[in-house]
């Protein structure tokens, strides 16, 4: 039985699709492993919650500058997190207390999948991150988060690109500062990571 034309068309219009996803997501891997993500993760999204989260995030972030800033690289900013974990818990204890909370919080860093995401105007295509997560409570609220490594976190760098075109290519560059609105590349690597994730990835 002979294939309609449009049946044609639709088949290879997926396999186009399919190998521009490929494509895409190498040139994304990349980006990946020169970032490292900040989470704080709410207890819960009561009002509450919600501010105190805030305010975690303002304490750790002071006292956490000279941990968030002078690294060379991500292995050397992954170092000094690991050896500052302890001044960071301690920070955000504080705060917590101090605010009349009980709530207990554990910090971790870890891999893990996010959905493209857009800070300030770098956007960061859907895959698997290192991130440090600080977790307040149950940790079931909304988190804020933002770019650890480049330290786009502190107010002197937030908008400072060259920060970020240090540590990425030409070309990575282009797809961070893209308009991912416009970028069918974004949406499609996000169907990508739906498929994989659900199909493929065993959950933990």
């Amino acid at each position: 039985m002979k294939l309609k034309a449009i049946d044609i068309s639709v088949f290879v219009t997926l396999i186009i699709c399919i190998i521009a996803t490929v494509s895409f997501e190498n040139d994304c891997k990349g980006i990946r492993e020169e970032i490292l993500r900040l989470h704080v993760i709410a207890n819960s999204d009561s009002d509450a919650d919600q501010q105190l989260k805030l305010s975690v995030r303002d304490a750790v972030l002071k006292a956490g500058e000279t941990v968030f800033s002078g690294s060379e690289d991500i292995i050397s900013a992954e170092g000094r997190i690991a050896e500052n974990t302890g001044v960071l818990l301690n920070c955000a204890k504080q705060t917590i207390a101090e605010l009349g909370y009980d709530y207990d919080v554990k910090i971790e860093l870890k891999r893990s999948y996010f959905p493209t995401r857009v800070y300030d105007d770098i956007t960061l295509p859907a895959g698997y991150y290192k991130a440090v997560r600080i977790i307040i409570g149950e940790g079931k609220g909304k988190n804020w988060w933002c770019i650890m490594f480049p330290p786009l976190c502190l107010p002197a760098a937030r908008d400072n690109k060259e920060t970020v075109s240090d540590f990425l290519t030409d070309e990575e560059m282009q797809i961070v500062t893209a308009n991912h609105k416009y970028e069918v590349r974004f949406w499609l690597i996000e169907k990508y990571y739906d498929i994989k994730n659900r199909y493929f990835v065993e959950n933990k």
